[in-house]
């Protein structure tokens, strides 16, 4: 069945109609270009047919672009030359668009043709654009909702059908430039401002408006195909273009630090295209978006970003227990962390007990949801109605009785085990039946639940600070934590737009496990005589958003000190304690980071950063001798990758998926690699056990080569290969 259908009208005006057989939003494959092909042949072919319209049997929406699972396996599908294959089938596609362009016209003259409208109802993203920018006349709905835009940037790609070159001869390479390189996405109304689409007309009206125009006899011929036409703004040799172009290099690089090969190729494809024909140009686009596919990086980044992420939204790892939605949560301690927790509950239309042990401190966590609102209102994108209803779900109170009725609590007070038991045993008290979830970075949810009457309600939920900002959430479950409890954590993290992981219960989990010998590795290298800018800067080179040291600031300095402490309290002699000479120094500095306004980096009186700070040198010298940028950067990823491992074969991560999609949403691990374990299977697992190898005889056994890499090195395997979700299912 065909996911295109035409129809004819006496006035001969034929419309297409693209309505995708299964899915709630239009998505296009291979099969659909080709059946969109067949018909746009045999409405150009028909005498009888005056021109066309393309529009969406959805309503509220034209498309969302192409199927990324199709694309994550193109290069696998691509043939024995899988560069050659890619190649000749990007190429097949823009023949196919652009005999929508060109509809039938005369090569030579640019006379005849057919004209071709596009009737966006809404929603028009990737594909869902380049398709319609490829049309003559572009007609959008006066949809405020809708949004419109080529987003491939974000998941590792760039517009490669088409839509990088017409857009920038469309607008320019300055103007277009935030719809290509940041994936902005705009409503109807702004899209048309931009010059994205031509027409906004009411919705009921959309059809009619662009037969209208069909009917008109309209001039079809687009400006890069007329005589003497000149690139919006210049092209690269134009005085006014070589600004544009060496200035867009500077911010790619800036903002990417090289390490996005999607960035670097579509600034090289609209360059070297704005010096060349239309149809060459297009040529050109083809090219680096091979180079792109071609490129381990595009494909690990759609896998984690996209089909990981949402195969885990949608409950990948659900126990198979009944609809757990929350109706009621209650939110113990109102500080930042509960506040936040409050809010985006509100926000999804949950009603909301915020207790905390003074009305003040209540109504203060409250309050946090109506600056917020505020803030939205301000920029028009929300309403006083809503802020409203908002905070009219949320029950600011001491009163331990107000909790009557919830079916989740979420208790977020001070990290402290015998005030978590205290609080426990108050919340049961006064509503026993509800799932009890304790927010923590690093307490033991086994140790917690001994305070609940039933271990099995018991769960942690572990939010990442801001709450409003994070997108992910880590449930852990404690060595009795029920499928009820999971089920129910889950359901409440996909309610409130969050991404989940479950992990099982160990010192630090998953994220903080993690994290932690990164900080740790950066700051033993200032102990070593490695110079701070060199550690901070091979850490962005290589994806990082933030440096260890700058983490280590944002963190709090005083906050690695207490985690240091408890951590050697609980593992005794194991405990590794190299950095902490460095850490508890400044501490005793007083130099606890930016909310002191002072800590490895120098600030002034407003907190901005302001440089590494001068007497970290005085007090760690840096050495004579200073190591490689790659082995920095090696000592900086492997003390994140390696301990990701070991909570996979310790049983503590039971899903690489939630391992690759955690570490970039969590912390930013190399959004880049997508995230360890495809980064370690980048490298393949020879050579990264061969590192471990040589990265222990260097510098100790922290880096010891994990038993299940060794074993997977030696049998050539990796780990999307023996433990992906393909591997589990044969």
């Amino acid at each position: 069945m065909s996911d295109f259908s035409m129809t004819t009208d006496s006035d001969g005006v034929a419309t297409i109609v693209w309505d995708t057989v299964g899915k709630s939003m239009n998505v296009m494959n291979q099969k659909g270009f080709d059946d969109l092909d067949a018909l746009i042949d045999q409405a150009l072919a028909d005498d009888s047919i005056k021109g066309v319209i393309l529009t969406s049997g959805k309503e509220g929406s034209f498309a969302g672009g192409m199927d990324l699972n199709i694309i994550a396996q193109m290069k696998d599908m691509a043939g024995d030359n899988p560069a050659k294959g890619l190649f000749d089938g990007i190429m097949k596609t823009h023949h196919q668009l652009r005999k929508i362009e060109r509809a039938g016209m005369d090569p030579k003259t640019n006379k005849g043709g057919k004209p071709i409208a596009c009737c966006l109802p809404g929603t028009a993203l990737g594909i869902g654009l380049e398709i319609p920018l490829a049309c003559h006349r572009i007609f959008a709905a006066d949809n405020p909702k809708a949004k419109i835009g080529l987003p491939e940037i974000m998941v590792g790609i760039f517009p490669g059908m088409g839509g990088t070159t017409r857009l920038v001869r469309k607008m320019g390479a300055m103007a277009a430039s935030p719809l290509l390189l940041e994936g902005k996405l705009n409503d109807p109304k702004k899209a048309k401002a931009a010059g994205v689409v031509d027409e906004v007309v009411p919705a009921d009206e959309l059809l009619a408006r662009a037969k209208e125009w069909v009917l008109s006899e309209p001039d079809i011929v687009k400006p890069w195909d007329a005589k003497g036409y000149k690139m919006p703004g210049g092209a690269p040799y134009h005085p006014a273009g070589f600004m544009t172009f060496v200035g867009a290099s500077a911010m790619v690089n800036g903002k990417t630090q090289g390490v996005y090969p999607a960035a670097k190729a579509l600034l090289s494809a609209v360059y070297e295209g704005a010096m060349v024909p239309f149809d060459t140009a297009l040529k050109i686009e083809a090219r680096w978006f091979t180079n792109v596919l071609m490129n381990p990086s595009s494909s690990n980044m759609i896998r984690t970003l996209f089909i990981n992420k949402e195969a885990l939204e949608k409950g990948a790892n659900r126990p198979a227990v009944d609809d757990q939605s929350v109706k009621k949560v209650g939110v113990i301690g109102a500080g930042m962390m509960g506040a936040g927790i409050a809010l985006v509950s509100a926000r999804a239309g949950i009603e909301v007990v915020l207790i905390d042990a003074k009305q003040e401190a209540a109504d203060k966590g409250k309050a946090y949801t109506e600056a917020y609102m505020d803030k939205g209102i301000a920029r028009k994108k929300a309403t006083p109605e809503q802020k409203e209803a908002i905070l009219g779900l949320i029950n600011a109170t001491t009163d331990y009785a107000a909790l009557a009725g919830c079916d989740l609590i979420v208790e977020a007070v001070f990290e402290d085990v015998g005030v978590k038991a205290e609080v426990t045993k108050q919340v049961q008290a006064a509503c026993p039946n509800a799932i009890f979830a304790t927010n923590t970075s690093t307490l033991p949810i086994t140790e917690l639940a001994k305070a609940s009457s039933d271990p099995a309600d018991f769960i942690g939920i572990h939010f990442f600070s801001p709450v409003d900002k994070m997108m992910l959430v880590e449930i852990i479950k404690g060595k009795e934590t029920g499928d009820k409890a999971v089920a129910k954590a889950l359901d409440f993290v996909r309610q409130i737009k969050k991404t989940p992981i479950v992990v099982n219960d160990e010192r630090f989990f998953y994220a903080n496990r993690c994290i932690i010998p990164y900080i740790n590795e950066g700051i033993r290298m200032v102990k070593e005589g490695v110079e701070p800018a060199l550690i901070e800067n091979a850490a962005k080179l290589v994806g990082m958003p933030l440096g260890p040291l700058q983490l280590t600031d944002e963190t709090s300095i005083d906050l690695g000190v207490k985690i240091a402490k408890a951590t050697k309290a609980a593992m005794g002699d194991a405990y590794d304690d190299a950095q902490d000479e460095v850490l508890f120094w400044m501490f005793d500095e007083g130099r606890l980071g930016r909310k002191s306004n002072a800590g490895f980096y120098a600030y002034d009186e407003k907190g901005k950063r302001q440089g590494l700070w001068d007497g970290l040198a005085a007090k760690y010298p840096a050495a004579d001798e200073q190591p490689d940028l790659t082995t920095v950067q090696h000592r900086l990823l492997f003390a994140q990758v390696l301990e990701g491992v070991r909570a996979l074969e310790e049983g503590v991560l039971e899903d690489i998926r939630e391992g690759d999609v955690g570490a970039i949403l969590g912390w930013g691990f190399a959004p880049w690699s997508g995230g360890p374990f495809s980064w370690l299977d980048m490298l393949g697992s020879a050579y990264a056990a061969e590192r471990c190898d040589e990265l222990t005889a260097e510098f100790g056994d922290r880096f010891a080569c994990p038993a299940l890499l060794r074993e997977m090195a030696e049998k050539n395997q990796d780990f999307y290969g023996r433990f992906g979700p393909q591997a589990k299912a044969a």
